[in-house]
Parts: C-alpha cells; sequence; structure tokens
C-alpha cells in the first residue's frame, strides 16, 4: 500500500533514514583516537624492547676513533697480508671456521694474537666471539654455534696488544 505522505529520506524506497546526532560524532571521533593511541602504544612498545642499535656517548670521541681506524687500513693495506677463510657450516651443528695468515711474500705469519668473532648485522645481542687454537704455523681453527641466517665474519689480527690487521665480511649460514 503507498503511503500519500512524501518520502524524505532521498532514498526512494519508503524506509526512513537513520538520523546523525552529536552523540554518534562524538562516539566515532572518540573511538578513532582511541585506535590511533593503541596502535602506537603497540608500536612503540615494540620499538623500545627490541632496540639493540649502536649509541653513542660522545661524537667527539667517535670521530677520533674513526681517524685512527682509517690510519690503521692504511697502514694494514701496506702489509699485503693474505687471510682465509673457510666457513663449515650444517644446520645443527657447530660452524666451523679455518683461517690461514700469510704475508706478502706468501710465508705464514706467525707469533700473532687472533681474535674471531660472528657479529649479527643488527642486534648486538646475538653475537659470538669464536674461540680459535693455533693449528701450525700461520693456521688456526675454531667452532662456534650461532644461528642460521646473516653474520659478520670479523678477524683481528695484533702483536704485543697492536692491531695490525682487521677483516669483516658478510656471511650467510643456512
Amino acid at each position: 500500500m503507498m503511503s500519500n505522505f512524501p518520502d524524505h529520506s532521498g532514498r526512494g524506497d519508503g524506509h526512513r533514514s537513520r538520523e546523525l546526532t552529536g552523540r554518534t560524532v562524538l562516539f566515532c571521533l572518540v573511538a578513532f583516537f582511541a585506535v590511533v593511541a593503541a596502535v602506537n602504544a603497540v608500536m612503540v612498545s615494540a620499538a623500545v624492547t627490541s632496540f639493540g642499535g649502536v649509541e653513542t656517548a660522545s661524537s667527539y670521541q667517535a670521530g677520533l676513533t674513526f681517524a685512527r681506524e682509517e690510519a690503521a687500513a692504511e697502514a694494514q693495506q701496506t702489509r699485503h697480508w693474505r687471510i682465509n677463510a673457510a666457513l663449515r657450516h650444517k644446520a645443527g651443528e657447530p660452524t666451523q671456521i679455518d683461517l690461514s695468515a700469510r704475508d706478502a711474500a706468501n710465508l705464514p705469519l706467525s707469533g700473532l694474537e687472533i681474535s674471531v668473532s660472528l657479529t649479527h648485522p643488527t642486534d648486538r645481542r646475538l653475537d659470538r666471539l669464536v674461540a680459535m687454537q693455533a693449528e701450525g704455523m700461520g693456521r688456526f681453527r675454531g667452532t662456534v654455534t650461532p644461528a642460521s641466517g646473516q653474520w659478520d665474519l670479523v678477524i683481528e689480527l695484533a702483536r704485543g696488544g697492536e692491531r695490525l690487521f682487521r677483516s669483516k665480511e658478510r656471511v650467510v649460514l643456512r
């Protein structure tokens, strides 16, 4: 049955539209900002609890350290030492690292203190120091148990407490 009253809803189907009140607008506005605040709280919490990043106490000291590192790299380059590293990794087993160190005349290097570590590119908390044993003149071997993924293999050779060689290379363990 058709009504004799005009339809002011704009829909033309005889149904009345719902009226938008100030209370509804206020509820929607409060709900929107509550959702934004909740998402921000979750993101801030995740960022703060998972941050393992770099902290610099003094940018001046960091600059001086950079200058020393640059000079050490130039001195290292003039020695023409060759360090060969071989990694053997099988899932679930310790990773074995074999190193050989030779000078410019291809003679084995001796009398060196060695430091080897697997450092995680994004989280220092996962870094692993590798205990290395001498296996003869200029040869070293060690094992470590890191997780699979990308790592930086850092090799340092020193004599009398002075670092003479430093190498950092990205490796992928699967």
